[in-house]
């Protein structure tokens, strides 16, 4: 296996902006050229409020990781994520002109395309579709159509909608901040390419990614996508709990959670106390380890409750042999795997990105916190390679060694002439609308 061109992913987190650059090495293993990591300011809940914020944090971050990795970055693989995203079923068909030809990848694309056609509400639009399967002259349960026969194929869609105002507003930091936007991922199924592997996709998975602003949830099954849901809750609001409870700054509850929060009250004592320092010298505050994690518990159950209203609600709660795979900054804190388990009765387990890195990568990036950023390097890359199948290259062009850029502008074009309007296209087209106007 070929090494491939450098890919960039950019997560546009509610509390970190990560910029990864990457490419899949000779072994398959993704290779971590650079990264950079900063606060994000500007960005609540998945959404941006805030763009001359979000524009610095995303310069910052692009520019650490440029440094590290010698690679002039233009063009970047960006994640969405937010309460504002939802999915629905879909099923669509294909009346083919001659039954005597196999089915191609181009008439594939079209039965895709077509989804993107489906009308919506106002201010929404179709960011991704995901086929789960196919069905050719009624025959169900065909996972690969290309080279079969028939006068009818039909697919059943995992259709994923967003705000078109949340993804123009990703898209205008993204300019302002120099850059280019090749693709605009949905964040849970990014987060999945990472840390889960083809065996718990096929036997039945929930990944629950919980970042600071929301919690994001990916089902899957026979190795399909079956569900997509977004929580608007995450480390954040457990962050204000501490804020509110234990009467101290943001600043102060946000350092003791990391450094001393535990998802289970039961397994701290009352005699073990943090002091925070008082304000303008006020006295300190002491804080026991079992009030502490009582306050994280609380929210943490309403969190995890929801999670499992969604696996309940996606009618996969009995096939999911794998149980559920915990990510996100979120998933890092003391006992959640345990606490998971109690309240779903599932299997629980902790997902690092670590399985899909080279060996050298620094053990930083092999935090669950890095998994949506991994993620979204290791999708371009296989969206990159559906390209190069399509226009029938073989392999991909070779890179100089110091650019990210080369090849990008061909591509970019014939993609957006193969997909139709897409909606990475309608954002696009809405954002020059209103440089014009």
């Amino acid at each position: 296996m070929k090494s491939t061109e450098i890919i960039v992913g950019l997560d546009i987190g509610t509390t970190k902006i990560a910029c990864i650059v990457g490419r899949r090495n000779e072994n398959g293993k993704i290779e971590i050229l650079g990264f950079g990591k900063t606060e994000s300011i500007g960005v609540k809940r998945g959404i941006v409020s805030n763009i001359e914020d979000t524009v610095n944090s995303i310069k910052r971050a692009v520019e650490e990781a440029s440094m590290r990795s010698k690679v002039d970055i233009k063009y970047v693989n960006v994640g969405i994520a937010g309460q504002h995203i939802k999915s629905l079923q879909h099923r669509g068909s294909l009346i083919r002109e001659s039954s005597e030809k196999e089915i191609d990848r181009l008439e594939i694309d079209k039965l895709i395309n077509d989804m993107y056609k489906l009308n919506m509400a106002a201010g929404e639009e179709i960011i991704d579709v995901i086929p789960q399967e196919y069905i050719i002259d009624g025959e169900a349960g065909i996972k690969q159509p290309i080279g079969m026969m028939g006068s009818k194929v039909e697919a059943n869609f995992h259709v994923i909608i967003g705000q078109t105002a949340a993804a123009r507003n990703i898209l205008k930091c993204v300019k302002r901040a120099g850059l280019e936007m090749v693709d605009l991922i949905l964040e849970p199924i990014a987060s999945a390419e990472s840390v889960l592997g083809e065996e718990e996709k096929e036997a039945g998975v929930v990944l629950v990614d919980i970042g600071g602003g929301t919690t994001d949830i990916a089902i899957f099954h026979d190795k399909i996508i079956r569900h997509t849901a977004v929580i608007p809750f995450g480390g954040d609001i457990i962050t204000d709990d501490i804020r509110e409870g234990c009467t101290i700054i943001k600043k102060h509850a946000e350092e003791v959670k990391v450094k001393f929060g535990s998802a289970l009250a039961s397994e701290n004592r009352d005699d073990e106390v943090v002091s925070i320092p008082g304000i303008r010298g006020r006295a300190p505050k002491e804080i026991s380890f079992r009030n502490l994690a009582s306050i994280i518990q609380a929210r943490l159950e309403e969190i995890i409750e929801n999670v499992y209203y969604e696996i309940k609600n996606s009618s996969f709660e009995r096939k999911l042999i794998a149980g559920i795979v915990l990510t996100g900054g979120g998933a890092q804190m003391k006992h959640i795997d345990q606490l998971t388990a109690f309240i779903s009765g599932m299997d629980v387990r902790i997902g690092y990105p670590n399985e899909h890195l080279a060996s050298g990568t620094p053990d930083e990036l092999a935090s669950p916190m890095y998994a949506t950023g991994i993620g979204l390097v290791i999708e371009g890359i296989r969206r990159h390679d559906y390209e190069l199948e399509i226009e029938g290259l073989k392999q991909p062009a070779p890179l100089s060694k110091n650019s990210g850029k080369a090849g990008k502008e061909t591509r970019s074009e014939e993609k957006s002439k193969r997909s139709g309007y897409s909606y990475l296209e309608r954002i696009k087209q809405l954002f020059e609308r209103d440089l014009i106007e």
